[in-house]
């Protein structure tokens, strides 16, 4: 399969869909859409995690009450099966129940494109500041 052209834009337009998704607690739950039953991974913090279900556990663990995200940039690859590996760098303000903290997150993402996109691997790690 040859590159895909689009990557940065797919690239963009991916990180941008799943953080509205992500970013408003009503909607978080549609992010199961976005991996794989079985094949998705994620390793967030030292944990790995196998399949959607797992996945979503994970995030709606998290306990913060609201988040404030800044991008500092988005850079996209084309994989030579028409995916695109995807790597955020930011920073992010987070309001915890009694708290807030600041952080550096640093996702990377592969995406595959065998029907719509789904996240094949996700490696996420944060370094917080308090």
């Amino acid at each position: 399969m040859a590159l895909n052209p689009q990557y940065e834009a797919i690239g963009k337009g991916f990180v941008q869909q799943y953080y509205a998704l992500f970013d408003d607690p009503t909607q978080r739950q549609n992010l199961v859409n976005m991996y794989n039953v079985e094949l998705s991974f994620m390793t967030f913090e030292g944990v790995q995690l196998q399949g959607s279900v797992k996945i979503m556990e994970k995030l709606n663990a998290l306990t913060f009450q609201k988040i404030n995200r800044i991008i500092t940039a988005v850079d996209s690859q084309p994989m030579f099966d028409g995916g695109v590996l995807i790597n955020v760098l930011g920073r992010l303000q987070v309001r915890f129940l009694h708290s807030s903290s600041k952080s550096h997150f640093l996702p990377v993402w592969l995406i595959s494109q065998k029907g719509p996109y789904k996240v094949i691997e996700d490696l996420s790690a944060l370094s917080v500041i308090y």
